[in-house]
């Protein structure tokens, strides 16, 4: 009896482990999205091809261009943090890693 105990606690052990990782990252990608949606979009497009009045009216690149795609990670984090030119600042509004997890959303951006 205790070795079947022992060997369910084990299973939902394993389950747990291997599940985990899967379920814990899914709100960052849904945070990302939101935060996206609410921070970016107006300018940049839900696509991020920068094809609304504000992204036209900036001259925005596409985000899934290879020109933003080729920037490295601080790069981006650092434009948003800071803004740049007409780009406002997000440092005091979204935590460091929100906006890690939005250059990670940038990043799928590409890949859609």
């Amino acid at each position: 009896m205790a070795s079947l105990r022992i060997t369910l606690l084990r299973g939902v052990l394993m389950t747990i482990l291997a599940t985990g990782p899967a379920l814990w990252s899914t709100p960052a990608i849904a945070d990302a999205a939101g935060n996206y949606k609410a921070k970016c979009a107006a300018c940049h497009g839900a696509d991020g091809k920068g094809e609304t009045a504000m992204g036209k009216k900036f001259g925005l690149k596409d985000l899934a261009s290879p020109d933003v795609q080729k920037m490295s990670d601080d790069e981006l984090t650092t434009m948003i943090a800071d803004g740049k030119d007409k780009m406002p600042s997000y440092k005091k509004s979204l935590k460091p890693e929100e906006i890690k997890d939005l250059v990670g959303y940038i990043r799928s951006l590409a890949k859609k």
